[in-house]
Order: structure tokens, then C-alpha cells, then sequence
């Protein structure tokens, strides 16, 4: 068994599920060609990467072009406001911290849950559920800087190429979240 996947890109489902063209995402990205009107003739592919990313995943494009590990609530790529760079904004499910694992006394037999789980999807909690039973619901909160090496150059503006240039970019965002975050999501899984 491989290393575990914190994203990946869903390129069968891509396929199977594309309207005219060849590709789901690459109409997508057609679609929305304006949102990366900022970006042509940037040096930074930084921008670029940060709209192929928002319309790979969801709920820009629902099931998304990428797909996330059950463990990621949200991922977001942004531009960072002091030096440009690339910055992830991950949150991930997590478990109670150590300090209310053991002893849970603090919970005074009040029945405390955690994070609700369907079908091995971490959920929040209903209605229903809220109305009866107390929940505790662990999350951490992940911001760090990601490499753009490896991101593709753009041109000075759009041509033909705009949709190749996207699958690319989230390719490269896809590959550097993994190895940014695989070694704390497989913890994580570990410690359930």
C-alpha cells in the first residue's frame, strides 16, 4: 500500500464525466476563464495557481477535479500579503487533544461526542443530535508556505493552452500538499 493521500487528482472521474470536450475540468476552467484575468503576465505563477486550485475543488466545482482526504475540511491556497509567496490554509479533523482524552472525568457522564462519522465522512453534528447529546469537535488548523517550484510559467495572455496550464498548476499543488501533509494526516488516521 502506498503513502497516504491527502489530495489527489480524480482524472477517471474527469473523464467519464465530461460534457462535450474530453475533460470536465478543462470546461470548468473555460467557464471561469475570467477569474484568472489578474493573473496574464504576472512573473509569479503564484495567482494563477491559487484560481486553478479554487475551481479544481469544491465547492467551486462539485465532486471537485481534486479530492481531498475525509480528514480535510477546507484547503485553501492563497497568495501571502507580506512577500507573495504560496500559502496553504488546511483544517483537519482531529481528535480530542491528550489533556481531555484520559481522564474523562471533566465530561461529568454527560454522554460528550466527537466528530460524527457516516460512511467514514466526518460530519458536524445535526439538529437532532445537538439537542440531545454534547459534542466536542477537535479541529486542527494548518497554515503553512508551499514551494511553486514546479508551477508552470504563464504567458502574457490567455490562449488555447489555459486549461493544460490549470491541470498542471493544481498537479504541482496536489503533489506539494501531499508532502507537506501526509506525514500528520497518517498520524492523525494512526491515532483513532
Amino acid at each position: 500500500m502506498g503513502p497516504l493521500r491527502v489530495a489527489w487528482v480524480d482524472e477517471q472521474y474527469d473523464r467519464e464525466n465530461a460534457g462535450l470536450g474530453r475533460s470536465r475540468f478543462a470546461e470548468h476552467v473555460w467557464v471561469h476563464a475570467k477569474e484568472f484575468d489578474d493573473c496574464w503576465g504576472d512573473i509569479s505563477p503564484v495567482g494563477f495557481a491559487c484560481v486553478a486550485w479554487r475551481l479544481a475543488t469544491a465547492p467551486h466545482l462539485d465532486p471537485g477535479f481534486v479530492r481531498l482526504h475525509r480528514r480535510v475540511l477546507r484547503a485553501e491556497l492563497r497568495r501571502n500579503s507580506w512577500d507573495g509567496s504560496l500559502t496553504a490554509a488546511v483544517d483537519l479533523v482531529a481528535p480530542w487533544p491528550g489533556e481531555l482524552s484520559s481522564p474523562r472525568s471533566w465530561t461529568q457522564d454527560r454522554g460528550w461526542r466527537g466528530w460524527p462519522e457516516t460512511f467514514g465522512q466526518f460530519l458536524a453534528p445535526s439538529q437532532e443530535e445537538l439537542a440531545r447529546i454534547p459534542h466536542a469537535r477537535s479541529m486542527l488548523v494548518v497554515e503553512a508556505p508551499l514551494t511553486f517550484a514546479g508551477l508552470p510559467a504563464l504567458p502574457d495572455s490567455p490562449g488555447p493552452e489555459l486549461p493544460e496550464l490549470a491541470e498542471r498548476a493544481v498537479t504541482v499543488l496536489v503533489r506539494e500538499l501531499n508532502d507537506l501533509l501526509s506525514p500528520m494526516v497518517t498520524r492523525l488516521e494512526a491515532a483513532r
